[in-house]
């Protein structure tokens, strides 16, 4: 067999969908809500309580509500995509079993490899913001951890490792080693107090809007001392490419979509429920927090925390931080989900070691890899800062979204007559602006964020030609 037939080799949507009912690897225990909430879980978080307001005094000023809405339309068409796949092919491994099934073992490989390290490095980034919270609270209550534990080097002085970031991402790993619908019932309660809490500082924070603070809403472009520009519309755009990241994680509910009760009913209604509801929350929450304190003042580790206590609420502050420790827990459980179930979906087809593609034999759950993600992002997070990490995750996300996008358009042409539990609008229009904003978003990415990246690459391309093409299972089934 050439190169070239071994790389676009794929598997069969029809296989793909008839062997939907025999796979007996998960259990089916996750209804709509559930489902939706791993998906609110992905979205809000560090978005809301970190980013927003460092983003807004770094680069957009009040105008981070716009670049929230360019990663939006962005991410919205990406989502109508995903729907249209998580309804047709209802299969753990999301973008990577997507891509194997109309643009070959080549691509899916990479895209699985991708966003196994971009999942679990936005673990280790969401822990990284976790901890601020937790050191805000902590300090509220007169608990002051030694400076060297208290975050990664070169986010303070005397900052070593960051034990607190590092102690989460591994106990989330432990949790989801036990059964799915006990940590997705936890999941459920906490995303649904991160939804009250949201809307409690909206509904507070809205009485203290200054508008002379959204004045002037996009502030002038200015460069500082090493030439980096920040402000101005250009600001607005790097900002948007930052905050990319909080308005995806509702392709993670698609990797657990053997563990679903109706996958193909309920996944496409998760995916859109999830995003519509972040969204309105996310660009709300932007405006009132640039509207009761000036935006200069929002560039810390705790943002929204900070902004109340700046106008004397103290207890709301603290409030808040409580809340965000809880909160931000989800995203934490929501990726780490979804990188062990990629893991699992590309050991069970033999590109990676089929050790890693055994489940628990009392629990039900992929406890290997999770354990392994549970380790690795354990040290990331300890190690490295937020503002570090979270540059590293969109690129691989971005990526993903190009290739689900256009597998859209070439599934519609290539086999029109499949039955669609959803079918994403206006096809190739709604796949195209998914595909031409998230290219313009990737240019906007540093040097050294496509360096690392192409790096990574390259290492998958290292491990797919060493193992994966010659032990893959369709490899295996095409030997006589």
């Amino acid at each position: 067999m050439s190169l070239i037939a071994q790389l676009t080799r794929h598997k069969s949507i029809e296989q793909l969908q008839a062997d939907l009912g025999t796979r007996k690897d998960f259990r089916r225990v996750l209804g709509l809500w559930q489902l939706t909430a791993i998906g609110l879980g992905g979205i809000i978080g560090v978005g809301i309580f970190v980013l927003a307001g460092q983003q807004a005094a770094a680069n957009a000023g009040p105008a981070v509500a716009l670049s929230f809405i360019i990663a939006g339309i962005a991410s919205t068409a990406a989502a109508l995509c995903y729907a249209e796949f998580a309804g047709l092919i209802p299969v753990t491994g999301s973008a990577y079993t997507y891509g194997y099934a109309v643009l070959g073992e080549g691509v899916a490989w990479l895209i699985g490899w991708d966003l196994l390290l971009e999942y679990a490095l936005i673990v280790a980034a969401v822990a990284s913001g976790w901890s601020g919270y937790v050191l805000n609270l902590l300090d509220a209550f007169g608990i002051h951890l030694p400076v060297a534990l208290r975050g990664a080097q070169g986010s303070g002085e005397g900052h070593v490792f960051n034990l607190i970031a590092a102690v989460v991402a591994m106990s989330v790993a432990v949790l989801l080693t036990l059964r799915t619908e006990w940590g997705a019932r936890a999941n459920t309660l906490i995303v649904a107090i991160k939804i009250v809490a949201v809307i409690l500082v909206i509904g507070v924070g809205i009485f203290y809007v200054n508008p002379a603070n959204w004045h002037p809403f996009v502030p002038e472009r200015v460069v500082d001392a090493q030439g980096v520009a920040h402000f101005g519309w250009s600001g607005v755009v790097t900002a948007a490419a930052v905050v990319f990241f909080a308005v995806f994680g509702y392709d993670t509910l698609t990797t657990a979509a053997e563990e679903a009760k109706n996958p193909q009913r309920d996944l496409p209604r998760a995916i859109l429920l999830s995003l519509g509801i972040s969204m309105a929350l996310y660009i709300t929450i932007t405006l009132v927090l640039t509207g009761m304190v000036p935006y200069t003042q929002l560039g810390n580790e705790a943002p929204v925390a900070e902004a109340f206590q700046a106008l004397g609420m103290k207890w709301i502050g603290a409030a808040i931080s409580a809340t965000a420790i809880a909160s931000i827990l989800s995203v934490i459980f929501a990726f780490m989900l979804g990188a062990a179930r990629i893991w699992f979906a590309l050991a069970r087809d033999g590109l990676l070691p089929g050790w890693f593609a055994k489940v628990h034999p009392r629990y039900g759950t992929p406890h290997r890899p999770t354990i392994a993600l549970g380790l690795f992002t354990a040290v990331v997070a300890g190690l490295f800062p937020l503002g570090e990490v979270a540059k590293l995750v969109n690129i691989g996300v971005l990526s993903a979204f190009i290739v689900i996008c256009s597998a859209v358009i070439m599934l519609r042409v290539r086999k029109p007559e499949l039955a669609r539990a959803f079918r994403t609008p206006w096809v190739p229009f709604v796949p195209v602006i998914g595909i031409l904003f998230s290219i313009w978003l990737l240019s906007e990415l540093a040097a050294i964020t496509w360096m690392v990246f192409l790096a990574w690459i390259s290492l998958g391309l290292l491990v797919y030609f060493a193992y994966g093409m010659r032990h893959s299972k369709l490899a295996q089934s095409e030997q006589p």
